[in-house]
């Protein structure tokens, strides 16, 4: 287990390792995070932590074109989390690599960032201009009887894509191959399937790449159950909920 301090960047969603996340980065806190991570020699890693918040919902009243109040320096970088920031948080993040930062006319940024590795939250530290964290990064363990499991999640997940399209009147699109690694198939579908962000947070904490897959293998079987039945349910309307424009 390895210690760090990194910028903390919390989101009302869940990233997982190896998964690609595009970011619009307009508020000042995060722009401010993002001008730091620009000027780091450019063969420095530019990590930063993602973070989902408990609520589903960033409370700073912050939309793009309209004023941002978060550029009061009396709300400071906390502005929105209440006294305590680490209880508005859940336990467990992602570390998030910037493989593109690009700033735009108007002062925002656009970022590109993928999931390399899962950390939980030690303790969290409002002084600056953005919040940072002392986290302790979270080795992958592979748990009892994972590359079975895997095999049953690409069979479930196959039937859930099918049907899933179905209930979207969709064409499914030909099917890629999943990969083989049950640790990378795990996260891969704990981010694609259409599940709610406590349930994909439950994901991400799993103790092991076993115990996410069986989790998964479960809750396939259950949504496909359902989908099956409704088969006119708009399953994306019900269960996404908005995506912060950070």
């Amino acid at each position: 287990m390895t210690s760090a301090r990194l910028p903390l960047f919390p989101l009302n969603t869940v990233l997982f390792p190896g998964l690609v996340m595009p970011l619009n980065v307009f508020e000042q806190r995060y722009r401010a995070m993002m001008r730091e991570l620009l000027a780091m020699p450019e063969d420095a890693p530019r990590r930063f932590g993602v973070i989902a918040i408990r609520d589903g919902r960033e409370v700073a009243p912050t939309a793009i074109g309209l004023p941002d109040p978060t550029a009061d320096p009396e709300r400071g970088a906390a502005a929105g989390f209440g006294p305590e920031p680490l209880k508005s948080f859940h336990a467990v993040g992602c570390v998030a690599d910037a493989a593109t930062i690009r700033e735009q006319k108007d002062g925002t940024f656009e970022v590109l960032a993928t999931g390399t590795t899962r950390f939980e939250l030690r303790s969290v530290d409002a002084s600056g201009p953005y919040l940072t964290a002392e986290i302790d990064e979270l080795d992958e363990k592979p748990g009892d009887g994972a590359g079975a499991l895997a095999s049953g999640v690409v069979r479930a997940f196959r039937t859930y894509q099918k049907r899933l399209a179905g209930a979207r009147e969709r064409t499914l699109a030909a099917q890629q191959d999943l990969p083989g690694e049950p640790a990378v198939l795990s996260y891969l579908v704990a981010a694609a399937a259409v599940l709610d962000t406590p349930t994909k947070q439950r994901l991400l904490q799993a103790p092991d790449t076993a115990t996410r897959l069986a989790e998964e293998l479960k809750l396939l079987r259950a949504e496909s159950a359902v989908i099956s039945k409704l088969p006119s349910l708009p399953a994306v309307d019900l269960t996404r909920h908005p995506t912060s424009p950070n």
